[in-house]
């Protein structure tokens, strides 16, 4: 018996929503990638790897409040926890795996596409792992095209991203990439969802009952929310991080150089009060 799907049982409400997180996630993983360009090699790493977390977070935040409006008629849903968290581990990993590899190599062809095209297959990976974990009294089939159309919209969306990350310039431009960003993965995971439809068992009527998705779902929420607002906060008070342009230190070096090979002597920063009973010069 084909059960009756409805993606949206609360309207316009958790896509609104499930949009502005990945906007968010967006949004800190470019900045603390941009962030990452700015510092030693000593310490790109550990922005690299906020950023990654940042993102990954994000979309798996953004895929499971869009479930909370994801219903079958009459088919109560459960969700298999340890799946659910799984995915979140994978979006982290691939994304970060991607994010690594622009940020070392640079936005160079052959390191946008690996990088892409492996954070495209984490983002769709997490998407069909997080509805492995879905439970209900009855079998969820695929439209083997549509999904096909996803995996291909997440790789090109990760791509742009990656490259956003690297070469976007400002706090505005980032946060414009970071809605493209947010809309492109929002497409995606809308576009997978076309792909599902279930037949249901027999016998639902007499399926187990339980909570609804948003009152299981809630609750795994709460710890990548968190760590979101740990990020933004890291982001809100690092002035670097918010205005910080990734070719301030290219022109500086630049600039260094040129004085250097035109036997100018490089300025030398005096500060503009000396403390008491200091030495001239100090």
């Amino acid at each position: 018996m084909q059960g009756t799907v409805d993606g949206f049982s609360y309207g316009l409400v958790t896509p609104i929503v499930a949009y502005f997180m990945a906007c968010l996630g967006g949004a800190l993983g470019l900045r603390c990638t941009t962030r990452s360009l700015l510092v030693a090699d000593t310490w790109r790493a550990g922005w690299l790897a906020l950023g990654s977390a940042a993102i990954g977070s994000g979309i798996w935040t953004m895929h499971f409040i869009a479930m909370m409006g994801f219903s079958v008629e009459g088919v109560p849903i459960h969700y298999d926890r340890a799946l659910t968290f799984a995915s979140l581990g994978v979006a982290v990993v691939m994304v970060g795996i991607g994010v690594f590899i622009v940020g070392y190599k640079g936005a160079t062809g052959p390191a946008l596409f690996t990088g892409g095209t492996i954070t495209g297959l984490g983002v769709a990976t997490m998407h069909y792992l997080g509805m492995a974990g879905m439970r209900l009294h009855g079998t969820i089939e695929y439209n083997t095209f549509v999904v096909g159309a996803s995996v291909v919209i997440a790789m090109v969306a990760a791509t742009a991203a990656l490259w956003a990350a690297v070469q976007v310039r400002g706090i505005l431009w980032s946060l414009g990439a970071s809605l493209i960003m947010g809309l492109a993965v929002s497409g995606m995971h809308y576009m997978g969802m076309a792909a599902v439809s279930v037949r249901t068992h027999g016998d639902v009527a007499g399926a187990p009952g339980g909570d609804s998705a948003a009152g299981i779902l809630a609750p795994m929420l709460i710890g990548p929310l968190c760590f979101l607002l740990l990020a933004g906060v890291v982001v809100m008070f690092d002035p670097l991080m918010v205005m910080g342009r990734p070719d301030w230190r290219d022109a500086l070096e630049a600039e260094r150089e040129g004085r250097s090979r035109a036997g100018v002597p490089r300025p030398r920063r005096v500060p503009d009060r000396q403390p008491p009973g200091a030495p001239h010069g100090w």
